[in-house]
């Protein structure tokens, strides 16, 4: 199948606006890379190469849900830490992977110090019920009170408990604080928190909610 580049890169496009400048960017399909954007961090992908059993692309290839692991060096004599997403591609399944350098293992965060009008409070981290990303801010919410932090949410992630997952670009949950789960009008699924706040589960991660979750 001839997929022209131009129809390729608008997913890179789309992904410049939340990625860091160091990643690369690939596309596979089938079982090997169509196309390849090399950033600071580059794997030296070539267009054609086959796909390495053990590497983001095969991973979410296998399972269909978003990915995201470190892999050592032994697939591409550098390592890297990889966030892969199950894509269609003229009715094939294909995926995205951004490809950032390895960043040092830090521990969970036991709080976090977020401002409420004038005042900073520390917040204990199994407190807190959602995290949201909105008008390129990061807020988190704790007894329906709303606090801002500097952190962006793709860093939080990489240091919260087991008990946070990620739904949707915007939004990471406390599974300790989800009520249920819905449908909507549209079949999709909806988070709807103890306090009543629901949430959207967006496509590209709703296998990886599904699969966690367990339903």
């Amino acid at each position: 199948m001839e997929i022209s580049k131009d129809y390729l890169k608008q997913y890179s496009i789309l992904l410049e606006e939340w990625v860091p400048k160091e990643a690369s960017i690939a596309i596979a399909m089938g079982d090997q890379y169509i196309y390849y954007m090399a950033g600071k961090h580059d794997l030296r992908i070539k267009e054609g190469q086959k796909i390495k059993p053990g590497s983001i692309a095969d991973l979410v290839l296998k399972c269909g849900c978003r990915t995201e692991a470190v892999i050592d060096e032994t697939l591409f004599q550098l390592p890297y830490y990889g966030v892969g997403y199950p894509i269609n591609i003229n009715g094939e399944n294909a995926v995205v992977v951004v490809i950032l350098p390895p960043k040092p293992t830090a521990p969970p965060y036991r709080f976090l110090t977020g401002k409420l009008e004038e005042e900073w409070r520390p917040i204990p981290i199994e407190k807190i019920a959602y995290m949201e990303s909105l008008q390129k801010k990061t807020w988190f919410y704790a007894d329906k009170e709303p606090y801002k932090t500097n952190i962006p949410l793709k860093e939080l992630q990489q240091r919260l408990p087991e008990s946070f997952l990620r739904i949707h670009r915007s939004y990471i949950v406390n599974i300790s604080f989800i009520d249920r789960i819905i449908r909507d009008f549209s079949s999709n699924l909806l988070v709807l928190l103890q306090d009543g706040t629901e949430l959207p589960v967006s496509q590209s991660y709703n296998a990886e909610v599904r699969n966690i979750l367990g339903f």
